[in-house]
């Protein structure tokens, strides 16, 4: 390639790198304005929420003395008779009481008006300039976070820049070291070819002076070709040399183009989630939360008859939620939020090469880097981690501080004979001045401690993602052999230990076990996150074939758990919905019909391979087992559908995502709710079942696998017991949680029951009896008294 073609494809590589930093850094830019634009629009409804109440508190108090002169007109024109005594024996009749008793209320809807008024004025309205100080103040430090991570995003990419031209400059150093020793090589070929063909011409009959001559000529031309020999050496050891640079300076282009890449992507996925979450909306919809209840409580104290028109604001409030409003808003500016593109390296001409060189003489090099950069992040985990956890213990006392229940004002509208005045009643609640001193100076000192510990632990998780991303492949080069090694080894293990359920993935089994055992009631499963660190090794553990979930320990982190059954699912190369059935299964979705949705979804299912089918129905079985203990881990069918809707299927290029994501999170909540009637009982599919006990079933092996009807359940299980009774004696038992059966053989029964047990039915499950009713036991449901049994 000529130099102009060389300098032009330099230039194009550099002017698409330069487009795709514009590219990110406007959507910087966007992200920017569209939190200003945020923070404006809070301001402007706190401000429109004071205007609103200081209004309303004027017309409740025009109201208030409305109501008091008209009682005070009929008191008067009461007062005024002459007769006291007739006044006296008239109070006495119904009519008259009444018309007392009207009077009466009046006055005290007149006073409850007024106390109306006083709370909006000098509760409720501080309440939202509160807020609004907060949100602008908590927003300005949010921003700084925020320009802060985008400046370090900007440096890391002017960084790759850097790395790029330099690699790119001794790449061609090395082409043109190349062409000269070619070169030199050409030169000396043709000067020994010259030699040999002057040296043929020579005859040996030649006078004396003619040989002096040609002895002379010959001495000339050996000198010239040592000397283009030593040009060569000089030139193989540049072109020897330069290469050697060009190489190093890749290794350095893919290792800063991986931690860049890495860097991006916590950007977008984490570093914006967590900065709306944990920033911009820190303590907003609390606050917000506890004004709205105040009035609430004020308005319903008043008048129970409004009670249907306030539902609507309670509804509202009871709605306000930092994690929807961020969804929203990351929805409505979907290009803005979502990652741009990875970067891909761009090689330089004639370099096909796209991988770290791990040969020699780079390779001892790079082991050493890579120890270097293991034990950095050892470190610098270590002290991140402790950073996170005082971070989060500090943002739990500001949670608490935000959310403390102040704002029932009930005890304002109870009223004494003494008839103490409303502004006595109020000057203990809320906007106490000491009080409210105290808490602001206690709540804004905790905040900028919060804020330092938050950019703290970014800084640091940055940093980690960048070493990590380095760390991660240099490892992958240098142990790619070793890998392969483990690999073979590992499907070996992964073999022998899915014996007993052979179509469901080890990972899968084990990690729905042992959350079915220890985590149905765990509040958010599979929505909070888990410690990254944790998740790994559970991966890695698997990946190596081991089961780390083995056993009945409970030392595991559930939300970790969880989420390396969510990673599973997300990281399949083929989704477990493939997408040549998207436009089908989307298809169901418009149907209202819930059962009729059902079976469409099951007409398009059953086109997918076996195996496919078999996974699927023990997930979902899993997943509506999970929803129904929804009270306690706030996981519905909807929240559950959430979380794995965007891990099961994918939605294809070329449609609209997040209206399409919409349709998928439905269709998942169907299969989860209607995963019966979607998938083929174990008639028709035979294969591993998923037992709420936690383990695997096998329809053809187990006792109380659904083959037969219920009479016919009925019918064995009452044999099996009387075989039983000659047997052996019956075992008592105490029912550890409550268990509800699933079929006529399975027993319901609630935690601390007394059951017996008369023989074991197989590995998870008794033949026993409870309540004069013989069936099933799920053995991990209960405490067995006799120590004997072993």
């Amino acid at each position: 390639m000529t130099s102009p073609a060389k300098f032009k494809k330099d230039k194009e590589i550099i002017a698409e790198y330069d487009t795709q930093v514009k590219e990110i850094r406007a959507q910087l830019t966007e992200q920017m304005k569209c939190l200003d634009q945020q923070c404006e629009l809070r301001v402007q409804l706190l401000q429109d929420l004071q205007d609103f109440f200081r209004k309303k508190a004027e017309i409740e108090m025009d109201y208030s003395r409305n109501l008091e002169k008209l009682a005070e007109r009929f008191l008067a024109k009461t007062r005024s008779t002459k007769d006291q005594q007739f006044k006296k024996d008239q109070n006495v009749l119904s009519p008259v009481n009444c018309w007392n008793l009207l009077l009466n209320q009046v006055k005290r809807e007149s006073r409850d008006h007024t106390t109306l008024s006083d709370i909006y004025l000098n509760n409720i309205i501080p309440r939202f300039v509160q807020v609004s100080e907060d949100s602008g103040r908590l927003f300005k430090k949010s921003k700084e976070v925020g320009q802060q991570l985008q400046d370090d995003l900007m440096k890391v990419l002017n960084e790759l820049y850097s790395v790029m031209k330099t690699y790119h400059m001794y790449n061609a150093d090395s082409i043109s070291a190349q062409s000269k020793l070619k070169e030199a090589e050409k030169q000396e070929e043709k000067q020994i070819g010259k030699s040999v063909k002057q040296e043929d011409r020579q005859t040996p009959r030649s006078p004396d002076s003619t040989s002096n001559v040609r002895i002379e000529e010959k001495h000339v031309r050996r000198s010239s070709v040592k000397k283009i020999e030593k040009m060569k050496e000089k030139r193989q050891a540049k072109y020897t040399e330069n290469k050697l640079k060009a190489i190093k300076a890749r290794n350095e282009y893919l290792l800063a183009l991986e931690a860049t890449n890495a860097s991006v992507f916590k950007y977008y996925i984490h570093d914006l989630s967590d900065l709306i979450d944990q920033c911009c909306d820190l303590g907003y919809h609390a606050s917000l939360n506890r004004a709205l209840r105040t009035f609430l409580s004020a308005e319903l104290n008043l008048e129970q008859s409004k009670h249907e028109g306030l539902d609507a604001i309670e509804n509202a409030v009871e709605n306000l939620d930092a994690t929807s409003d961020k969804q929203r808003l990351m929805e409505m500016y979907n290009s803005v939020f979502c990652p741009p593109m990875k970067f891909e390296f761009q090689p330089h001409m004639g370099d096909m090469a796209s991988q770290l060189c791990a040969q020699q003489p780079v390779q001892s090099e790079l082991v050493q880097r890579c120890q270097q950069l293991q034990s950095r992040l050892s470190t610098l985990k270590i002290e991140n981690e402790e950073v996170k956890k005082t971070m989060e213990a500090t943002l739990q006392t500001i949670q608490d501080i935000v959310t403390v229940e102040d704002f029932d004002v009930s005890d304002c509208f109870q009223y004494s004979n003494s008839m103490e005045s409303v502004k006595s009643t109020v000057s203990e609640t809320f906007m106490s001045k000491p009080s409210i001193a105290k808490r602001r100076a206690n709540q804004q000192e905790t905040e900028q401690f919060y804020f330092t510990k938050m950019k703290e632990y970014l800084e640091g998780r940055n940093l980690i993602t960048k070493l990590q991303a380095k760390h991660d492949l240099l490892q992958k080069t240098l142990g790619e052999s070793q890998r392969t090694d483990c690999s073979l080894a590992r499907r070996s293990s992964t073999v022998k230990k899915q014996d007993s359920s052979q179509a469901i993935p080890l990972v899968v089994e084990s990690c729905i076990r042992f959350i079915s055992r220890h985590g149905l009631q765990h509040e958010g499963i599979f929505r909070v996150s888990g410690s990254q660190v944790e998740v790994n090794d559970i991966k890695n553990a698997f990946e190596r074939g081991e089961d780390p979930l083995a056993g009945d320990q409970n030392d595991h982190d559930l939300d970790s758990i969880a989420g390396v059954l969510k990673l599973y699912f997300r990281g399949l190369k083929h989704p477990l919905f493939p997408k040549d059935i998207f436009r089908d299964l989307m298809a169901c979705v418009t149907m209202d019909n819930l059962q009729e949705r059902a079976l469409h979804i099951r007409k398009v299912l059953l086109v997918l391979p076996k195996t496919t089918l078999i996974i699927m129905r023990y997930l979902f079985a899993f997943l509506s087992h999970l929803s129904q203990f929804s009270e306690e881990n706030m996981m519905d069918p909807y929240n559950l559908a959430i979380c794995f809707g965007p891990s099961l299927m994918s939605v294809p290029e070329g449609h609209d995502q997040v209206s399409c994501q919409t349709h998928v999170n439905e269709l998942i909540k169907t299969i989860i709710i209607q995963h019966e009637h979607v998938f083929p009982n174990p008639r028709e599919l035979e294969g591993p079942i998923y037992s709420r006990g936690g383990s695997t079933e096998d329809y053809c092996d187990s006792p109380h696998g659904e083959t037969a009807s219920a009479e016919d359940s009925a019918q064995d299980a009452t044999a099996e017991h009387h075989t039983s009774d000659d047997e052996c004696e019956p075992i008592e038992a105490i029912a550890k949680f409550d268990y509800v059966g699933r079929t006529a053989r399975e027993l319901s029964f609630k935690k601390g029951a007394s059951l017996l047990l008369y023989q074991r039915a197989s590995d998870d499950w008794w033949e026993g009896r409870h309540n004069g009713i013989d069936g099933l036991i799920p053995h991990q449901y209960i405490v067995v008294q006799d120590t004997l049994i072993s």
